[in-house]
């Protein structure tokens, strides 16, 4: 029994090991290998390995979206439905690739053809920016016979351009999108050292409100564009981001169903731009209507944000100035690589072509007649021209003298000396234009992005007009179609409760609930059983006004005025001391208390007046004021006449003997 128990143990320690192992490294190929974006290129693994697969096979003409899936295939161990979901998302976007057919729409939600029936191809865009394969890292592919680059050599800010929404394991990321010409200009800010700000831009239109953005964190709010066209109609002519017409019109459609919005008819006229048309029903002007379409439906809406990227192999969280700035720096270094790279690629040219020169002009060829063999003609040659080069071109590489040695005696018997001269002339003035650029990189990075402008920004306006809207007044606008009841006999409180007094509420509304000592605030139920003696119950909206006597644990009368105005849903809230004992509770607006005190030796007052009027509106926790140390008796409400005086002292008035 002993051995049974460790072995079981062993095997319990150990099954525990290997699913906290594996369970650990799924979690981190998720977020690193499907979900999370790179902040280097902006790009999720999937989409990298597309736009990797259209640069293969790009010729110029378009390609069979069916042929660029099974093309990718070739890198992504996962199935085709998610490379041609990716895809088509990416060419939505109108930046990277070029579209043919019926690629959905991203207004009315209609999806797009099958792969067979449409067609794509890289846009100049990317061909110009983001590909460079001599400065671009390879890696194997997923089963070891293809190459697929690391990262791409991205020139742009891709993953601000486009925006990002993925949910991984215990890690989601959500970035907005901005407006292409807009982060360019920011970059160059950036480059000059100037303060700079962003803000996101959608494809759809419509109204943001960024007051709450914080950089890409926090959240934005984001609002249809909707116009009055006369008394009776309301047409939207922009959707909010992260809508369609489809969705929209659901919403619209279900606050109506609800009772929320009376709108007779509703005609979809949406085609390339977004109508809709909204007719008011009887004894309805859209004017009133217009507040209520923002409140009951998706008219507008609240996006949280959370910018995750992959940085150095880790996901870190960074805001949108951190990315922005990161992909300056990148560019930098890219525009410098990319130089550095085309300089020593003129440095050969220079050199090979001089070598051709001086081979050809001291015909060195007549010399090498006296070799032995190859290595012998070779070593020969590189003795002869090595000392006619400048240092920066010594040693000369092997491929450079087998050149020589093929050149064939036609090129020869008519090589054109002053010709050669004049190439090599304008290769020095190429490099020397290189060096100036890689010594003054900035500048040279600057007006890089200002070309890009220039060339491409008209394509992309701000289509997302930045507003600051007044929130929706939920208790003016909001219809308050449910009544609360309450049974102060079977203690039953709710909407399916029918009583002398009935509460109007909206959907929206909360229920403050005032006990004994304390008080809750609960969600409107259909019926809830009380299991304590209410005292009042009401819109927490309303907010109102507590009036309460009590005494403490030494027998002082105390009396304060307090509203819920922080709560948290369903926790009891306690009004009075842990000793204290409720002898009186109102909410009326400002009662007039008098009190009748009990007789007490050498006491001639018998009778005080309480003013609540008098009294300012405190805290919950607030001890309140001093009103007697004698025992009262009973209350008496009294009818207030003349005006309702100011908070002042004092709050109590002996009446007589």
């Amino acid at each position: 029994m002993f051995l049974y128990n460790v072995c079981m143990s062993t095997l319990d320690t150990s099954l525990k090991a290997l699913i906290d192992s594996n369970f650990l490294e799924y979690a981190s190929y998720v977020i690193k290998d499907r979900a999370i974006p790179f902040l280097e290129d902006g790009l999720k693994p999937v989409q990298r390995r597309i736009l990797h697969t259209l640069f293969e096979v790009d010729d110029g003409k378009f390609h069979k979206v069916a042929n660029v899936v099974g093309h990718t295939m070739r890198y992504h161990p996962h199935g085709d439905a998610s490379i041609e979901a990716a895809l088509v998302n990416i060419a939505q976007k109108d930046y990277l690739i070029e579209k043919q057919g019926n690629f959905g729409n991203v207004l009315t939600g209609d999806p797009a053809s099958a792969a067979r029936y449409i067609e794509c191809k890289l846009s100049p865009l990317a061909r110009e920016t983001l590909f460079n394969p001599e400065i671009t890292q390879y890696e194997d592919s997923y089963d070891g016979r293809n190459k697929e680059p690391v990262q791409l050599p991205a020139k742009l800010p891709l993953l601000l351009m486009s925006g990002v929404e993925g949910i991984a394991v215990g890690l989601a990321t959500k970035i907005l999108p901005h407006n292409f010409v807009e982060l360019l200009q920011a970059q160059i800010h950036i480059l000059k050292g100037e303060d700079w700000e962003i803000y996101p831009d959608f494809m759809q239109g419509g109204m943001l409100d960024v007051s709450q953005y914080q950089r890409g964190k926090g959240r934005v709010r984001v609002r249809a564009h909707v116009e009055i066209k006369d008394p009776k109609t309301l047409v939207i002519r922009e959707i909010p981001f992260g809508m369609t017409t489809e969705t929209l019109l659901t919403s619209i459609e279900n606050a109506i169903t609800r009772g929320k919005l009376k709108i007779a008819s509703i005609n979809d006229y949406t085609t390339e731009e977004v109508e809709i048309e909204l007719k008011m029903g009887h004894g309805v002007q859209a004017e009133e209507q217009l507040p209520r379409l923002f409140l009951y439906t998706d008219c507008e809406n609240s996006l949280s944000l959370n910018p995750i990227v992959i940085q150095g192999g880790q996901p870190v969280e960074r805001d949108v100035h951190d990315i922005l700035v990161a992909n300056t720096a990148q560019l930098s270094q890219t525009l410098q690589r990319e130089l550095e790279v085309q300089l020593e690629k003129l440095r050969r040219k220079y050199r090979d072509l001089v070598l051709v020169q001086i081979f050809i002009e001291n015909k060195i060829y007549q010399a090498l007649e006296e070799a032995d063999d190859l290595d012998d003609l070779k070593n020969m040659l590189r003795q002869t021209l090595e000392p006619m080069l400048d240092e920066q071109y010594i040693p000369i590489p092997d491929s450079s003298i087998d050149k020589l040695l093929n050149i064939p005696i036609r090129r020869i018997t008519r090589f054109d000396s002053d010709k050669a001269r004049t190439e090599l002339a304008q290769i020095a003035t190429d490099m020397d234009k290189v060096r100036y650029n890689l010594a003054h990189l900035t500048p040279f990075a600057i007006k890089y992005l200002k070309s890009l402008i220039d060339r491409y920004g008209s394509a992309y306006p701000r289509r997302t007009t930045l507003a600051s809207f007044d929130v929706v007044d939920v208790a003016e606008v909001a219809v308050q179609d449910i009544k609360v009841g309450f049974d102060a006999e079977s203690q039953y409180i709710g909407s399916d409760i029918k009583s002398e007094r009935l509460v109007p509420c909206s959907s929206f509304d909360k229920l403050v609930l005032f006990y004994e000592g304390y008080f809750k605030v609960i969600d409107i139920p259909n019926k809830l059983y009380l299991p304590e003696k209410l005292l009042h119950f009401d819109r927490q909206i309303n907010q109102p006004v507590a009036s309460v006597i009590y005494t403490d644990g030494d027998g002082v009368a105390w009396m304060k005025r307090f509203v819920v105005s922080k709560f948290i849903l369903n926790r009891d809230y306690p009004y009075l001391p842990d000793d204290g004992k409720l002898l009186y509770f109102s909410v009326d607006p400002d009662p007039l208390i008098e009190l009748d005190l009990k007789p007490a030796p050498r006491m001639r007052v018998h009778s005080q007046l309480v003013d609540f009027a008098k009294m300012r509106v405190k805290s919950v926790s607030s001890r309140g004021n001093k009103v007697t140390d004698r025992e009262i008796a009973q209350f008496k409400t009294l009818e207030r006449k003349g005006p309702v005086p100011t908070p002042d002292e004092p709050l109590t008035l002996p009446l007589g003997e």
